[in-house]
C-alpha cells in the first residue's frame, strides 16, 4: 500500500482512518504486532503526537491494544461501540482523571476572563459554534463532535486575550486528548453538553464572569461524574 505524506496539521482522526486501512489491506490478524510509533512517524510523516492520538482513537474503538514496553497489537477479540469504549476507559482511568483535574483548574477561569475581555466577534463565533454543535449532534460522528468541542473551548481561551492561555489550551488539546474521547463517547453526554455549552455561552455573552466560571465548572464536573459512573458499571 502506497501512502502519500500527510500535511502537518491536527490530523488524528485522519491518521486513525489511514491506520485502519493499513490493518485491513496489509493483512494484520488479531494478536499481530503492529508498526511501532517510530515506523508510523516515518511512514506517514506526521508528528509523534498525531500518531499517539490516532492510536488512542483505535484503542478506544477496539481496533488495537497497547502494551507498554512491548508495542501496539491488533485486538485479539475486537470490541465494538460502547463495549470497546468502556474497556478503554478502565485501562486509562488515571490519565483521564488527571485530565479533568487540569481542565478544572484552567477552563473555568478561561470562561471568567472571556466574559470580561471578549469582543463581539468572539461572542458571535462562540454562539455559532454552540449552534453548530447542537445542529450536528444527531448526525455527526463522535470524532467530529470532539473536534467541535475542542474548537468551542479554544475559542473561549482566545477570547480571554491571554496568549499564554491560548497556547496552553492548544497544548492541552494534544496532551490531554483522552478527556475529549472519554467524555463524548458516553451515551447521552453529547446531548447534555449542548445545554451545558449554552449556559456557558449565555453567561459570557451577558458579560457575567462569575456565572461563566460557574457554568464551565458545572459542565466539566458533570462530564467527570458521567465518566466515573461509566467506570463503575
Amino acid at each position: 500500500m502506497v501512502i502519500e505524506p500527510l500535511k502537518l496539521e491536527r490530523l488524528s482522526e485522519r491518521v486513525s482512518e489511514v491506520l485502519k486501512t493499513l490493518i485491513q489491506e496489509e493483512g494484520f490478524k488479531p494478536g499481530d504486532k503492529f508498526y511501532s510509533e517510530h515506523q508510523l512517524i516515518e511512514r506517514l510523516r506526521v508528528s509523534r503526537s498525531s500518531i499517539r492520538e490516532a492510536i488512542r482513537i483505535l484503542e478506544a474503538t477496539g481496533w488495537v491494544t497497547v502494551q507498554h514496553g512491548k508495542g501496539i497489537f491488533i485486538a485479539r477479540q475486537p470490541l465494538h461501540g460502547l463495549e470497546a469504549f468502556k474497556e478503554w476507559l478502565k485501562n486509562n482511568r488515571q490519565d483521564i482523571l488527571e485530565h479533568f483535574e487540569v481542565r478544572l483548574l484552567i477552563d473555568p477561569k478561561a470562561a471568567f476572563y472571556a466574559a470580561l475581555r471578549g469582543t463581539e466577534q468572539d461572542f458571535s463565533l462562540l454562539k455559532s459554534l454552540c449552534e453548530e454543535y447542537r445542529d450536528k449532534a444527531s448526525t455527526a460522528t463522535v470524532e467530529q463532535m470532539i473536534k467541535l468541542d475542542e474548537q468551542f473551548h479554544a475559542t473561549i481561551a482566545k477570547a480571554t486575550k491571554n496568549r499564554t492561555l491560548s497556547v496552553l489550551m492548544k497544548t492541552m488539546t494534544t496532551v490531554l486528548f483522552e478527556g475529549w474521547i472519554s467524555s463524548l463517547h458516553i451515551p447521552g453526554r453529547i446531548q447534555s453538553t449542548i445545554e451545558e455549552h449554552r449556559k456557558v455561552v449565555e453567561a459570557i455573552l451577558h458579560r457575567d464572569p462569575q456565572g461563566a466560571e460557574q457554568a464551565m465548572r458545572e459542565h466539566l464536573m458533570k462530564a467527570l461524574r458521567d465518566i466515573q459512573a461509566s467506570l463503575e458499571d
